[in-house]
């Protein structure tokens, strides 16, 4: 059912979502137990945060309203900026190579 206008949502900070996030995966908490502990109504914001952070770790557990998509997760975006760099060093000293062939 879609939420009516003005609904107000609970919300959840970081420390309770690494928290709740722990004692599942750490001390075998299960779900209902962590909703009762933490008032969450619903099992499955608790399966959506385990599954953000089993992507992305805590990073994945913040709130990322506002963020480009590409800054998400920082270090895949580090690492394709490397390939890319890689890639255009290589293109460049083919040029370099052709040009001076050209010119003898």
């Amino acid at each position: 059912m879609p939420a009516k206008k003005g609904t107000k949502f609970n919300e959840y900070t970081f420390e309770t979502k690494v928290e709740a996030i722990r004692l599942h995966i750490k001390e075998g908490w299960t779900y209902r137990r962590l909703m009762e502990k933490f008032g969450i109504a619903d099992r499955h914001r608790l399966k959506e945060w385990m599954r953000k952070y089993k992507q992305l770790g805590e990073f994945g557990l913040m709130d990322q309203r506002g963020r480009r998509k590409e800054y998400i997760d920082q270090d895949r975006y580090i690492q394709k900026l490397k390939r890319e760099n890689d890639m255009l060093k290589k293109c460049l000293e083919i040029w370099i190579q052709e040009m001076k062939h050209t010119n003898t």
